[in-house]
């Protein structure tokens, strides 16, 4: 059986659409921003308000003090106290892992890779790229004014890693998190969906 595949990405790097193309080439489900409207329908609560908590950390430290070191991705007891960005993350590991235990399918950022440490099929991937031309590929897409956009691709890789380091306490950046790490500098974006879908294939020899 071909693996689930998780794919976390430098912010600009092309990631998310390497994952759109490889999801529909290997014609299994794709995970992305689709998550959140699940999540919200799953909790009765506003899609708008987990919109907003994507991919962050939670802001409440004395929450997390509090809490310390508990098993995110688990169902915990008091989940209707919990700060947004914590119960939007519980709430998507439970998808996560039954969309992985369906069958194969692609899995953008959401720390897919640590929610899926014990799925005993996954190809975790990193894509990366330099930050000049993920700037351009940021301001091809007009997400930013063109003075702001190095400060703005920045933060986006922070906040992204700041979100992984707080779920998983791992480092996003740590190679030894995943299997196949792809630099869209050097390769198309197509070449990095052909590379991984010859990887996919070879695992699933």
């Amino acid at each position: 059986m071909l693996p689930v595949i998780t794919i976390s990405r430098q912010f600009g790097s092309g990631g998310h659409e390497v994952g759109e193309k490889l999801a529909r080439q290997l014609d299994v489900p794709f995970y992305d921003k689709a998550l959140i409207a699940m999540a919200a329908k799953q909790s009765g609560l506003s899609e708008e308000v987990f919109a907003h908590a994507d991919e962050k950390a939670t802001s409440s430290l004395l929450y997390s003090m509090v809490m310390g070191n508990y098993s995110f991705g688990a169902r915990v007891p008091g989940i209707n106290e919990m700060p947004i960005n914590d119960k939007l993350f519980i709430i998507q590991s439970d998808i996560i892992k039954k969309a992985a235990s369906e069958g194969p399918c692609v899995v953008i950022g959401r720390c897919a890779d640590y929610i899926l440490r014990d799925h005993d099929n996954c190809l975790n991937v990193f894509i990366h790229a330099r930050k000049e031309d993920r700037i351009q590929r940021t301001l091809a897409k007009k997400e930013c004014e063109e003075r702001k956009a190095p400060d703005f691709v920045t933060k986006k890789d922070k906040q992204r890693a700041n979100y992984y380091n707080f779920y998983s306490n791992k480092r996003w950046d740590d190679l030894q998190n995943y299997d196949i790490t792809i630099d869209t500098s050097r390769f198309t974006l197509d070449e990095a969906v052909e590379l991984l879908i010859d990887a996919a294939r070879k695992l699933d020899r």
